[in-house]
C-alpha cells in the first residue's frame, strides 16, 4: 500500500483577509472618533449656551438692581435714533453717584449711560459708559451748551452680537408707552426692554419696575417753606392781646397792667402821694 505524503498547510492570513480586517478597523475607528467629535461639539454648545444664559441673566439683574435703586432726584433721559437698519438708543441716568476702582484709582461717576454701538458686522454692542461729570442739558456742569461732547472715563461692553435692542418707558400719569423720555423731575413707572442676540436668537422681553420715590430736593424745599410760614405765624400770634397782669406796688394800691395789642407792657401801679 502506497501512502501519499501529506502537504504542510501554511498558517496565516491571506491578503484579502488583511484588507477586510483593516477596512473594518478603519470604519470602527472612524465611528469612534465621529461619536467623540459629536459629543465634544454638543458639550461645547451646551457650555456656550449656559454661559450666554448666565451672561444675559447677569445683565438683566444689573438693570433690575439699578432701576429699583434709583433715588428720587435721578435724571432719566432716553434718546432713540433711527439708523435705517437699527434703532440706536442712549439711556442716561444722572445724579446716581457710583464709586468704584478703575485703573487702580478710586473714581466717582455722576452719570452712567447705556448705549447701542453699531458694528461692521451689522450687529450691535451694548456699552456701559461712566462719566465723571454731569452730561445732560440743564445740569450744573452745563455740558449741553458746550461744543465739545463729554468723553466717558470708562467703558464696559455688556453684550455683543445683538440683533436689535429697543427700549420703551411707561408714563405713570398717562399710562402710555413711549419710545423716548426727557421729562425732568419725574421718573417713568416701568421700563421695557426687547432684544435678540445673534441672527437666529430668540426674542427676549423684560419689564423693570421703577419704584416711585420723592425727590429729596423737593422735600427740603417744602420743609424750608413750611418752616418760614411757621415763623411768620408765630410772629403774627404776638399781635393778640396779652392777659391782664396785676403788679403790686409798695405802700399803695396795685395798678392793673393791661396788655396792649402788640404785646406791650401794662400800665404801672398807682403811687402814694
Amino acid at each position: 500500500m502506497k501512502i501519499q505524503p501529506t502537504r504542510s498547510r501554511r498558517s496565516g492570513f491571506t491578503l484579502l483577509e488583511l484588507v477586510l480586517a483593516m477596512g473594518l478597523l478603519v470604519i470602527i475607528i472612524g465611528m469612534v472618533f465621529g461619536t467623540a467629535r459629536t459629543s465634544l461639539a454638543l458639550g461645547n454648545t451646551i457650555v456656550k449656551s449656559q454661559n450666554e444664559e448666565m451672561l444675559h441673566q447677569a445683565f438683566f439683574e444689573l438693570l433690575s438692581r439699578r432701576f429699583s435703586a434709583l433715588p428720587g432726584n435721578t435724571r432719566f433721559d432716553l434718546i432713540v435714533e433711527d439708523s435705517s437698519s437699527h434703532y440706536l438708543s442712549d439711556l442716561t441716568l444722572q445724579n446716581v453717584p457710583l464709586s468704584f476702582t478703575w485703573g487702580g484709582q478710586e473714581r466717582i461717576a455722576k452719570a452712567v449711560q447705556i448705549s447701542t454701538v453699531k458694528q461692521r458686522s451689522g450687529f450691535l454692542n451694548i456699552v456701559l459708559k461712566y462719566y465723571e461729570d454731569e452730561i445732560l442739558e440743564g445740569s450744573e456742569s452745563d455740558f449741553g451748551s458746550s461744543a465739545i461732547a463729554p468723553e466717558p472715563f470708562a467703558e464696559i461692553v455688556l453684550l455683543e452680537d445683538v440683533a436689535y435692542f429697543e427700549w420703551r418707558v411707561l408714563d405713570g400719569r398717562t399710562m402710555e408707552w413711549q419710545y423716548d423720555w426727557d421729562v425732568q423731575g419725574r421718573l417713568p413707572l416701568q421700563v421695557e426692554l426687547t432684544m435678540a442676540i445673534g441672527a437666529r436668537g430668540e426674542e427676549i422681553r423684560q419689564i423693570f419696575w421703577v419704584p416711585p420715590k420723592q425727590n429729596p430736593e423737593v422735600i427740603i424745599r417744602q420743609m424750608a417753606q413750611s418752616g418760614g410760614n411757621g415763623g411768620a405765624g408765630d410772629g403774627g400770634g404776638g399781635q393778640g392781646g396779652t392777659p391782664t397782669i396785676t403788679i403790686p406796688t409798695p405802700g399803695g394800691n396795685s395798678g392793673d397792667g393791661t396788655g396792649t395789642p402788640g404785646g406791650g407792657q401794662g400800665g404801672g401801679g398807682g403811687q402814694n402821694r
